[in-house]
């Protein structure tokens, strides 16, 4: 592993396994009385969030206080950047505090590289989404996830497993850190979108392409739905809601058309009746509740990993593998 998590193109095969094997050690403290590990304990993380955030900023401070890390939550609103203090110092200022590690989200793409490059920090820093560039441990979750239901084991990649992704391509970050990690792992991944909501360049991207949802349904393991971003947009990307829906969006016709064991995931939010309505939503082959479990195991392994120690052979007495999952009760 390498000192930061910025991109998942920044990860190799073994590194990946190697997050979604500890990760699946760590899930194991869900179900004890006791979930807490000493691995990270007089360690400080910051949580350094510019855009608002619901699953990621909680999932992200759960798994930093189940490895009892002493969490500091900054938010831009209500601080100092509010009054237009820069990046550089705001980390200068974080790093003054003896901040080990920065879990950072930014409406900037390429912010976490910035801090990550520079040497205002001198601990781990943990890209939380910057604008349309990544979503790295989104995809680890997404991977953790479909690994869980197609049968693939500890040490086991996605070899050979078809991914669609569906939806806003042009402003997801979720779908570019998952194009480079879902390929590392061995993975076919197409999009399919609307060619309004394709970003340029996307044919020298891993992936194949498809506008028609309909053909890929049948030959696909894991469908993933993206939420459209209004929010990141200044124009019309598609006629309307409805036109959109009926050929991009996820009902229980379509559902039908997948092989039995194909699973529907999505990042979160949903906007049910735009692109998957509640029925799909709803059923049991919908992963979205379990990919925000899943998430705090996956943050929990990044975290280990980068600040308790490379390897899990190479831990101390308090890691996974030795005797804190075992003998938690």
């Amino acid at each position: 592993m390498k000192r930061h998590l910025v991109s998942t193109a920044d990860l190799t095969r073994d590194d990946a396994l190697l997050i979604l094997d500890t990760a699946e050690e760590l899930a194991q403290l869900s179900g004890r009385a006791v979930k807490k590990l000493p691995t990270l304990r007089g360690r400080t993380v910051v949580n350094l969030f510019f855009e608002d955030s619901t699953r990621t900023k909680t999932s992200f401070e759960v798994a930093e206080k189940r490895l009892s890390a002493d969490v500091i939550n900054f938010s831009a609103k209500g601080s100092s950047v509010s009054k237009g203090e820069s990046l550089k110092d705001t980390a200068l200022t974080l790093q003054a505090m003896g901040a080990d590690a920065v879990v950072i989200r930014h409406h900037a793409s390429g912010a976490p590289a910035r801090l990550a490059q520079s040497d205002w920090l001198h601990g781990s820093v943990i890209n939380a989404g910057d604008g349309t560039h990544e979503h790295p441990t989104q995809a680890l979750l997404d991977a953790f996830t479909m690994r869980r239901h197609l049968n693939a084991g500890l040490g086991k990649d996605l070899a050979g497993r078809r991914v669609t992704i569906v939806g806003d391509v042009l402003h997801s970050r979720v779908a570019r850190s998952n194009v480079h990690l879902l390929t590392t792992l061995g993975a076919r991944v197409t999009f399919v979108a609307p060619p309004t909501l394709l970003p340029i360049g996307i044919q020298n991207w891993p992936c194949e392409i498809s506008y028609d949802l309909d053909s890929v349904l049948p030959k696909t393991d894991a469908l993933m739905m993206l939420r459209v971003q209004r929010e990141r947009m200044n124009a019309a990307f598609f006629p309307t809601e409805r036109e959109y829906s009926r050929r991009y969006g996820m009902n229980g016709l379509r559902m039908a058309q997948l092989p039995e064991h194909a699973i529907v995931m999505h990042p979160g939010p949903m906007v049910r009746g735009m692109e998957i309505t509640a029925e799909v939503a709803d059923s049991p082959r919908c992963t979205v509740v379990e990919q925000v479990a899943n998430g705090v195991s996956v943050r929990m392994a990044v975290l280990y990993l980068l600040l308790g120690g490379a390897t899990l052979a190479d831990a101390p007495a308090a890691a996974p593998r030795t005797d804190s999952v075992e003998n938690v009760q």
